[in-house]
């Protein structure tokens, strides 16, 4: 099977590497902002005892309340087989607990424990010094402004919840 590509076409070979004019390269460069940022937060989740997809839960579970395991799912990007082992886990960790959904007997929503909110706490304070190292090459003002740009780019209807 080939591709059909055009003869003589000389398309930029697409790198994350600055300079980059590659219609490719953002999104190089996002993915690899990623995982230099989801390293540092793993780091920082590990001592206490939870990892990131746990702490994306208890994100969402403090912004929005309790709430229902597939709207989880798609807030975290999670399937639904993975999303019940999450909140399995965050409820073995009693950080979490799913409860009856009135009016629907086979719908449960989880909800965030006073625990978890401790864990949540815990967690932003052991992030807080990490987060800085990672922006500690930017000079002043560019961490809020990377963060206003991100957010717009992940965001573009100004539509936080998703």
């Amino acid at each position: 099977m080939t591709a059909d590509v055009p003869r003589g076409t000389t398309a930029s070979r697409a790198t994350d590497r600055p300079g980059d004019g590659s219609p490719f390269a953002l999104g190089l460069l996002l993915r690899r902002a990623h995982w230099r940022a989801a390293t540092v937060m793993t780091e920082a989740l590990r001592p206490l005892g939870i990892e990131l997809r746990h702490f994306a839960v208890l994100i969402e579970l403090v912004s929005h309340g309790p709430t229902v395991q597939r709207d989880l799912a798609t807030a975290t990007g999670s399937d639904k087989a993975g999303i019940m082992r999450i909140v399995d886990d965050l409820e073995r960790k009693g950080l979490a607990v799913r409860r009856p959904v009135p009016g629907d007997r086979r719908a449960r929503a989880v909800e965030i424990t006073p625990r978890g909110l401790e864990l949540f706490d815990a967690a932003h304070e052991a992030a807080e010094p990490l987060a800085e190292q990672l922006v500690a090459g930017l000079a002043p003002g560019e961490p809020a402004r990377l963060t206003d740009l991100l957010t717009r780019l992940a965001h573009p209807t100004g539509d936080d919840t998703v």
